[in-house]
C-alpha cells in the first residue's frame, strides 16, 4: 500500500512524457539507488503525511454517523408512526365513546340536579308568597283591629266623660243638698 495517494517523484526521477525520456542521473530506473529513494519517499509519505488516512477515515465516521443516525431517526420516526397509529385506531375511538357515555351521563345529572334546583326555588318562592300574604293579611288585620280598637277606646272614653260628668254633677247636687240640709241645721 503506498499510503493511498499517488505516487510523487523523488529524486531526480521525471516522469514519462510521450517518448522523451530523461536520464537519471543516479542511474536507471531499476538501480538500488532508484529502489531506495522510491522507498524513502514511500516511508516519508507514510510516517508524515497523513492526509489521506484522515481524508478516508473522516469519509468512513461521517458515513457510519449519518447511517447510524438515519437509522435511529428512521426507527424514532417509526415509532412514531406506530403510536399516532394506534392512538387513532384504539385509544381515541375508546376515549371518544368513555367521554361520550359518561357526558350524557353527566348531562343527565345536571339535568336533574337543575330541576330540583328549580323546583326548589319555586317551593320556596311560593311558601314566600304565602308567607308574604299571610303577615300583609295579618298586619291589615291588626291595623283593622287596631282601628276598632281606638274607636272603641274613644267611645269608652267618651262614656267614661259622660259618666265622670253627670257623677261630677250628682257629686255637686248632692253636696249642695247637703248644704242647704247644713244650712237648716246650723240655724238650730
Amino acid at each position: 500500500m503506498s499510503g493511498g495517494g499517488p505516487e510523487a517523484a523523488v529524486g531526480c526521477e521525471a516522469p514519462a512524457a510521450g517518448g522523451n525520456k530523461k536520464k537519471d542521473s543516479l542511474g536507471t530506473a531499476g538501480s538500488p539507488a532508484h529502489l531506495i529513494i522510491k522507498d524513502l519517499g514511500e516511508i516519508h509519505s507514510r510516517l508524515l503525511d497523513h492526509r489521506p488516512v484522515i481524508q478516508g477515515e473522516t469519509r468512513y465516521f461521517v458515513k457510519e454517523f449519518e447511517e447510524k443516525r438515519g437509522l435511529r431517526e428512521m426507527r424514532v420516526l417509526e415509532n412514531l408512526k406506530n403510536m399516532i397509529h394506534e392512538t387513532n385506531e384504539h385509544a381515541l375511538p375508546k376515549c371518544r365513546e368513555t367521554m361520550h357515555d359518561n357526558l350524557n351521563q353527566v348531562l343527565q345529572r345536571l339535568q336533574a340536579a337543575t330541576d330540583s334546583v328549580c323546583r326548589l326555588q319555586q317551593r320556596e318562592q311560593e311558601r314566600k308568597k304565602i308567607y308574604n300574604d299571610h303577615l300583609i293579611a295579618s298586619e291589615n288585620q291588626h291595623i283593622i283591629q287596631w282601628e276598632d280598637f281606638m274607636k272603641e277606646q274613644h267611645s269608652k272614653q267618651a262614656e267614661v266623660d259622660e259618666e265622670h260628668r253627670r257623677a261630677v254633677e250628682r257629686l255637686k247636687e248632692q253636696y249642695a243638698e247637703m248644704e242647704k240640709d247644713l244650712g237648716k241645721f246650723s240655724t238650730f
